[in-house]
Formats: C-alpha cells, structure tokens, sequence
C-alpha cells in the first residue's frame, strides 16, 4: 500500500493510535501526549502507511522549522512491521513532501536506537540532544536534501 496523508476519522484515529503505543505508551505517559499543538498546521504533513487490514504500519510528520528547513517527527514502525520497510517508506515520502515545498534540509531529534537507521537513509549525527522521560538519549542530525 502506499504512503499518504490521513484523510478520513478512521484513517486519524489510527494514525495518532500507532504514535501513541509506540512513542509514549511503554513510558507510561498520558494518551494524548502523542499529539503536538502543530499537528493542524496547513505547514504540516503527515506521512501514514496502512496495513491491508486498515491498521497503521508506519506513520510521521514534517514541519517546516526554519528557512529552507525542516523537522521530522513522530517517526513510528509498528512492531510486527519492523525491519521490513515501512520506515524507510515513511521517511522517504516525508522527504518528498519537504523537497516539494522547496525545503533543503532536514533535521530530526532521533532515539539512540533509530541513529542507525537514519544514518543508513543519509542523516548525520551532529550532537547529543535531550534524552526523553528521563530515560530516552536522542540524538540531533541533520542530511541535505539535493
């Protein structure tokens, strides 16, 4: 299936579920708390891969966060689809969406765990970020969009 941008309430519901039980719940942090204030930004895009079934395998979001430049966040593989993909599908719509706007680079705070993964997709590791709930060392890096 390929990548899009939610459209329909399913399609959101689903989407902000697989932030969640990826990105806050195992921190036993509030539902909720996988929503950003920006998140209804016309400037933002949001990346969301289904399953045949209709659940998420992998969603994102990108937002302009300076000139020429922006963020990628809320990066999520559902587990059973890790290492199959998804990731790299997710990202690489994203990245086609920035270079759409006219964006040059992009930047992201990654999990110590995914700097592999984003420096196999063209990122670089430019310094230690902040570490999440206490407990989740991200890193800041940064590729060129050519």
């Amino acid at each position: 299936m390929p990548v899009n941008s939610p459209q329909t309430p399913p399609e959101w519901t689903t989407y902000y579920h697989l932030r969640y039980t990826v990105l806050r719940q195992p921190w036993q942090q509030p539902e909720g708390s996988e929503r950003a204030d920006d998140d209804d930004d016309a400037t933002t895009t949001h990346a969301l891969l289904l399953a045949p079934e209709g659940y998420a395998t992998g969603v994102g979001r990108l937002h302009p966060s300076g000139p020429a430049q922006g963020q990628i966040r809320f990066m999520a593989v559902h587990p059973a689809w890790q290492a199959r993909g998804v990731g790299r599908q997710v990202l690489e719509y994203l990245e086609a969406a920035a270079r759409q706007q006219g964006l040059t680079e992009l930047v992201l705070h990654a999990r110590e765990a995914a700097v592999p993964f984003y420096e196999r997709m063209g990122y670089t590791v430019e310094a230690p970020s902040h570490t999440l709930f206490g407990s989740i060392p991200h890193f800041l890096m940064r590729k060129a969009l050519v």
